[in-house]
C-alpha cells in the first residue's frame, strides 16, 4: 500500500488533465489541457495535494517532467523560435496518454 502504480513511461505523449480543483494543487493553468511528452520520471513522493490539506499523502506519487512545445502553450502569443520547449514537473495522476 501506498505506491501507486506507474504506467507512463519516458517518451510517452500525454495530456494534461484540464481540471481546477478547489483545493491545493501545484499543476499550472497554463499546462491544463495541453499535449506534452514525458523525459524523466522520478519518485515516487508522498502526494503534496493530499499532504497540504493535513492527510498522510499516500499513495505516493512519481513526479513527471513533461516537454511542451512553447507554441502549443501559448499560441500566436509566442513569437520566438517554434523549437523552443518548455519543460514542467507534473504528478502522474494529472496525466492521461
Amino acid at each position: 500500500m501506498g505506491l501507486a502504480a506507474v504506467e507512463l513511461q519516458v517518451g510517452d505523449v500525454v495530456a494534461v488533465r484540464d481540471e481546477t480543483p478547489t483545493h491545493h494543487h501545484r499543476t499550472p493553468w497554463f499546462v491544463k489541457g495541453k499535449t506534452g511528452r514525458i523525459t524523466s520520471i522520478s519518485g515516487p513522493f508522498l502526494n503534496p495535494e493530499s499532504r497540504a490539506h493535513g492527510g498522510d499523502g499516500l499513495p505516493k506519487r512519481h513526479l513527471c517532467s513533461v516537454e511542451f512545445r512553447q507554441v502549443d502553450l501559448w499560441g500566436e502569443r509566442y513569437r520566438e523560435n517554434d523549437r523552443d520547449r518548455l519543460l514542467v514537473d507534473i504528478y502522474e495522476h494529472w496525466l492521461e496518454r
